[in-house]
């Protein structure tokens, strides 16, 4: 039994009904550059990705989705004070798409430990912060969020689907 959770399911598990990672029958994912034009790269990657997975009916709700939190990922998440480009050695934003049965998952990793927040502030007040959030949780069946366990560093950003 594998309890050394560095998988990318286990921050997952925290959030979800319990899964075992053995059932997922399809799980994908793809390095992001750290620049906006990722977001572009992240929809093609899920068209191409729900083609084979024959769930294209379901594009256009799971791309919106993909697209807030590659952005929010992006927005937020990488060092403040720098401009997105490539950073270091290792893809700062990473999605992950896994399909079991019932349910599909989009998971964004980044390396941000700060949660995902609807902002309040007055310069925030009519950003696009607080509204990407509200799509993701408007076009998904569930979405959450959990620090990666072990020496991974970051955070986790997912969004549950329910398929058929």
């Amino acid at each position: 039994m594998g309890t050394n959770g560095s998988t990318m399911l286990e921050p997952l598990r925290q959030g979800l009904p319990p899964i075992d990672p053995s059932a997922v029958s399809s799980s994908v994912s793809c390095a992001l550059p750290a620049r906006y034009e990722a977001v572009r790269g992240a929809r093609q990657f899920t068209r191409s990705t729900l083609g084979q997975w024959d769930l294209n009916d379901r594009f256009d709700d799971v791309a919106l989705v993909v697209s807030e939190l590659v952005t929010n990922a992006l927005r937020h998440a990488l060092p403040s004070g720098t401009a997105p480009r490539d950073i270091d050695t290792e893809p700062s934003v990473r999605l992950h798409l896994m399909r079991w049965t019932g349910r599909l998952v989009c998971a964004v990793r980044d390396p941000s430990y700060d949660g995902p927040t609807a902002r309040e502030s007055e310069e925030d007040f009519s950003a696009e912060s607080g509204r990407g959030l509200f799509l993701v949780d408007s076009f998904s069946d569930g979405w959450g969020w959990h620090p990666l366990a072990g020496s991974l560093r970051g955070k986790v950003v997912w969004a549950l689907f329910r398929l058929g």
